[in-house]
Formats: structure tokens, C-alpha cells, sequence
């Protein structure tokens, strides 16, 4: 299938057999990097990469996909763009269209990547926004898929804030046919519009799409758990309260007893050790979180080479 001049801003908008479509690229491009095999899919073709938000794995996990890809990839913050400066998005949008091949953006407001693809001639990639984070989704299940095979009937937890990691996860997980199960406390559940969404495009309709306050029993036969900070950035004014609440959902070698004695433990990083996660679980046998990090640019190479092609 082509993927041309696709935009990836969710999941929503992406079938099952286009994410099977990344998973299948993204490991072959894994695979031959690691035999020696370059892929210059890119050649001569520049990625303008948007950073409103820090970042450490999305920066240079894009940057060393173009450069493997044969590609550049340019680095572009609030400060060298006139939008820092109260250029409409739109003029933002159109110029860089003339300029670029493909835009990576990486902000707050999800509105704000849905009006550059808007008004965009060129791909437009989701780097992360406040409710969607779709590239990190991609790197979680095709690293749970290279640890225990087909994705179908597999239960996937995922412990606390109902964050945009949460949103991208179910998507994921119920578009390729794993059961997911997001345990966030009262009042910090995924939007119900996103788990609707979710149970709606489902793989398999016998799969589940739960929300549930209890951790432990969300544990209960797990294939994978999954934990992500409690404070996003944005969200440092709520630290000590949200410290307060989620603590019944820090990810300890006691809760992880719930799972399956096989169960990988996945992180999108960075940790706060000790809070959501023991350092203990971070560094067990059963902790995937850097083949996870790792995949971060298999999957991103896979997408940029389908959609900028």
C-alpha cells in the first residue's frame, strides 16, 4: 500500500494494516542496519523538525533516521521560527511546505498540529502533543511484538495518567489485536472519547479496551505493563499532589507479581525512579525499556520512509 504523503497526527487516522505496514518495514530496517545494510530511502530528501517541547529520544531518534535514510534533518525551536513571534501557523505551514519534504512537529496544543497539516503540502508527523503521542505507540508495540510475537489476544496494562501516551497505547493496541487495560486513578482516566474511539476500530472485536482504578487486578495476567511519569511536562504545579495520588500505582517487584511471570515492563522514558517505577523493575531481566527507547528509531525510520517517500 502507499503511505505517500501521509500525515501520522494519531492513530485514529491510521488503519491496521498501515501500522502492520510500519511494524513489517520497521523491523526489516532494524534487522539489515544491524547486518550492515544501508537504506538511503531519503536520499537528498530534508525533514524540518518543530520543537516547542524539550526532548531527548524524539530529537535524536529523527535525526539519525534521516541521516540512515540518506535524508537531513533540520532542527528548527520557537526561537528560529517567526511563530515564536506570532506568525499564523497557516504562513508557518505553507512556506515550510515550499522548503521541506516532511514536518515533524513536537508541541502542546494538538489543535495547533492539526492546523499545520492542515495547510501543509507536505507530510506532517506528530512528535508528541499533549493528548497524542502515535510515534511512541509504534516503538511500544513492535517492541512488545519482538518479545512474544503476534500482538493478537496479548494483554497490555498500562499503570497511571490517562496522559497522551495512554490515548496512542490503547489506539495501538486495539488497532493490532492486543487486549489493553489503562488503571489511572479517580479523576485521571483516558478521555472517554479516545476509549470509545478505540473499542470502535478494534482488530478483533472479542479484544478488550478497559479502564479500571484498580492496579492490581488490571495486573492480573498481563503480557506486558506498561508505566509512564505521573507529572507531564506542563503539569510540575500538580507534582506533589499527583505524587499523593497515584502512589497505590507505582510499579514495584511486589505489584509486578500480578503479572505473568514472563511479562516484560515498558517505559517511554525518562523515568522518575523511585515514583512511578522502583529502580529495581527498571533494572529486572523482565525490564525491556531500552530496546523499547532503541525502537523509537526503527519505527520513526519506518514511518518517515513510507510517508516521504
Amino acid at each position: 500500500m502507499s503511505l505517500n504523503g501521509k500525515d501520522l497526527l494519531t492513530l485514529i487516522d491510521w488503519t491496521s494494516e498501515e501500522i502492520f505496514e510500519v511494524l513489517s518495514l520497521a523491523g526489516k530496517l532494524k534487522k539489515e542496519r544491524k547486518e550492515g545494510k544501508d537504506h538511503y530511502l531519503l536520499k537528498g530528501k530534508t525533514l524540518g523538525m518543530i520543537f516547542q517541547k524539550a526532548s531527548t529520544r524524539t530529537r535524536i531518534s529523527f535525526e539519525v533516521a534521516m541521516w540512515q535514510l540518506g535524508g537531513y534533518a533540520l532542527f528548527l525551536n520557537p526561537q528560529d521560527l517567526q511563530m515564536g513571534r506570532g506568525e499564523p501557523i497557516k504562513d508557518t505551514a505553507r512556506v515550510l511546505s515550499r522548503y521541506l519534504e516532511g514536518i515533524m512537529i513536537r508541541t502542546f496544543s494538538h489543535q495547533e498540529v492539526e492546523e499545520l497539516a492542515f495547510y501543509s503540502d507536505v507530510p506532517v508527523i506528530n512528535g508528541l502533543t499533549d493528548s497524542f503521542h502515535p510515534c511512541q505507540a509504534l516503538a511500544d508495540i513492535q517492541t512488545i511484538r519482538e518479545y512474544k510475537g503476534d500482538l493478537k489476544g496479548l494483554k497490555v496494562v498500562y499503570l497511571g495518567d490517562g496522559n497522551n501516551v495512554a490515548h496512542s497505547l490503547m489506539l495501538a493496541c486495539a488497532k493490532t489485536g492486543a487486549h489493553v487495560v489503562v488503571a489511572s486513578p479517580p479523576g485521571y482516566e483516558p478521555q472517554r472519547e479516545v476509549v470509545e474511539k478505540a473499542l470502535q476500530d478494534r482488530l478483533d472485536p472479542l479484544s478488550q479496551v478497559d479502564v479500571t482504578n484498580d492496579p492490581r487486578q488490571a495486573l492480573e495476567g498481563a503480557d506486558a505493563v506498561y508505566t509512564d511519569v505521573w507529572a507531564s511536562m506542563g503539569q510540575e504545579g500538580e507534582q506533589e499532589e499527583r505524587l499523593k495520588v497515584f502512589q497505590p500505582y507505582q510499579l514495584t517487584m511486589e505489584m509486578l507479581k500480578e503479572a505473568k511471570k514472563e511479562a516484560v515492563v515498558l517505559h517511554c522514558l525518562p523515568a522518575h525512579r523511585g515514583e512511578e517505577i522502583t529502580d529495581e523493575v527498571m533494572e529486572s531481566p523482565r525490564s525491556v525499556v531500552w530496546d523499547q527507547a532503541e525502537n523509537r528509531l526503527h519505527a520513526q525510520k519506518a514511518v518517515l520512509a513510507l510517508v516521504m517517500a
